[in-house]
């Protein structure tokens, strides 16, 4: 599968859905401490909840962008990624979750598979001008199947701060950490 395009993406809507309540990870005791402003014009690196058991966040790298999920499991930590990867551009409280894209990658490794995961999600907010505020993914042995929620960008009620290019594999690290939570991380070019 070529990096940001997914195998297969299917669309349906569900207007029945209500505006998602957004609660984001954290790692515990070995967590950085609160992240400065980036030198991204209009960008500040933010982090969900950080007591929560599953949650997102950003880290500083460059003029570029970490993004790090953290789950109990290797699905959440993807999830939470993704969720991260939102957050770049926008508030992911601010998007309902209208309309479900499922997505389908294949790679040969954790780490691969979350750059692909990535990417393919970047594709399908660039080709659908969509922002995503819901995500899941089941994870079997070389491949990934999942699912992100959103709807059409809203540029007065969202507010896009930047574009993402690509998830990159800088940074990039798919592991356990010593308290048992799942992190997934890399770096995101905008």
């Amino acid at each position: 599968m070529n990096a940001g395009r997914s195998e297969r993406a299917e669309v349906w809507t569900n207007p029945s859905r209500d505006a998602v309540e957004f609660a984001g990870p954290s790692c515990g005791p070995s967590d950085p401490p609160a992240i400065a402003k980036s030198e991204i014009a209009g960008f500040e690196p933010r982090r969900s909840n950080p007591l929560a058991p599953t949650r997102w966040e950003h880290f500083p790298h460059e003029a570029d962008v970490g993004i790090r999920g953290i789950g109990t499991t290797k699905a959440e930590a993807f999830a939470q990624a993704a969720l991260a990867l939102t957050a770049v551009v926008a508030d992911p409280v601010t998007i309902r979750p209208m309309e479900t894209v499922v997505v389908t990658c294949r790679a040969p490794n954790d780490e691969l598979l979350l750059v692909d995961w990535l990417n393919a999600l970047i594709y399908e907010m660039a080709t659908r001008k969509m922002l995503f505020s819901e995500f899941a993914a089941e994870i079997e042995p070389g491949g990934l199947h999942g699912w992100a929620c959103g709807e059409r960008v809203d540029v007065a009620r969202h507010r896009p701060a930047v574009e993402i290019k690509g998830a990159t594999l800088a940074e990039l690290r798919v592991g356990r950490g010593a308290d048992g939570r799942w992190c997934a991380q890399c770096v995101v070019d905008v």
